[in-house]
């Protein structure tokens, strides 16, 4: 257990100064914090930020719109209201909300006793990991009569006896089917050909059809992932002019991806990869007209 009154003291330090925009981040995260948000030994300073600015962003969404509100302003996640000092947020936002500097204070004490009893359950309800994600291979191909996803999956068990797996395609599909590695069941679950031993790697494909051709491709990892590999294929009449790699979220903290200009190459076609992807931050690509 990461402890309530640990958890809700280090989220009452990082509230200080500018919040998760802070340059000593890495200082004022504490052990509680660095549980509830997954920071592990080695990461470095960039990534201690976004997994705070992540979970922080996804614990406020579930909160009740005036808490959830105050909480992005009192770690600085709010982009309008990024001063300088703790103190100058909540003035900000006493002037948006007509009311008194007090009456935003208490709501974000508020705010975050819940984050911190929300944080606590999401840690004591995660189910213990039965395998790990290792390898994607995504392809999605917009060049037939209908918008079509291939993808390879590579996983590793990680108990042995692994029979059955949760997965969710990148694109919603419609009667996805597997080409080989697996026997799709009805509540998204995958059925092993045979009981895989711990440590040992697992592959299957599954292929399908979309109603509509998206305009982009993510993947926000519920696993770490080693190797995700994106391909789309456009089909020449319609090609996009503009494209843009994700990567992960804005340093900025405000819950933004950060995206970087792609090109399109000759045949229509995108080709992305990266590596040791972190869980819950998104990758991928978008594109437009």
């Amino acid at each position: 257990m990461i402890g309530h009154v640990n958890l809700v003291r280090e989220l009452k330090s990082l509230r200080k100064g500018r919040g998760v925009l802070a340059s000593g981040l890495e200082d004022r995260v504490g052990p509680a914090l660095r549980a509830a948000c997954e920071i592990v030994t080695g990461d470095d300073k960039p990534v201690i930020r976004r997994k705070v600015v992540a979970r922080l962003t996804e614990l406020a969404c579930r909160l009740p719109d005036d808490l959830a509100e105050v909480a992005r302003v009192a770690f600085a996640l709010k982009t309008e209201a990024r001063h300088a000092l703790y103190q100058d947020r909540v003035s900000w936002a006493a002037n948006e909300d007509n009311c008194d500097t007090r009456t935003i204070r208490r709501r974000v004490d508020e705010a975050i006793d819940h984050l911190a009893e929300l944080a606590e359950i999401a840690l004591v309800s995660a189910p213990q990991a039965e395998w790990h994600a290792t390898e994607l291979h995504v392809v999605l191909s917009l060049d037939g009569p209908r918008p079509e996803l291939l993808e390879l999956h590579r996983v590793t068990a990680a108990e042995d006896g692994l029979v059955e797996l949760d997965f969710t395609t990148t694109c919603q599909t419609q009667e996805p089917r597997v080409l080989y590695g697996g026997t799709l069941l009805a509540d998204n679950r995958l059925r092993l050909p045979a009981p895989v031993p711990r440590g040992i790697s697992h592959t299957f494909a599954v292929r399908g059809q979309l109603a509509a051709a998206p305009s982009a491709l993510v993947l926000v990892p519920a696993h770490p992932y080693a190797v995700l590999d994106l391909r789309v294929r456009f089909a020449q009449s319609a090609v996009p002019g503009e494209a843009r790699a994700i990567r992960g979220l804005s340093r900025d903290g405000s819950g933004a991806f950060s995206t970087t200009p792609l090109r399109i190459d000759e045949a229509g076609e995108i080709h992305l990869r990266f590596t040791n992807l972190t869980a819950a931050l998104p990758h991928g690509v978008q594109w437009a007209d």
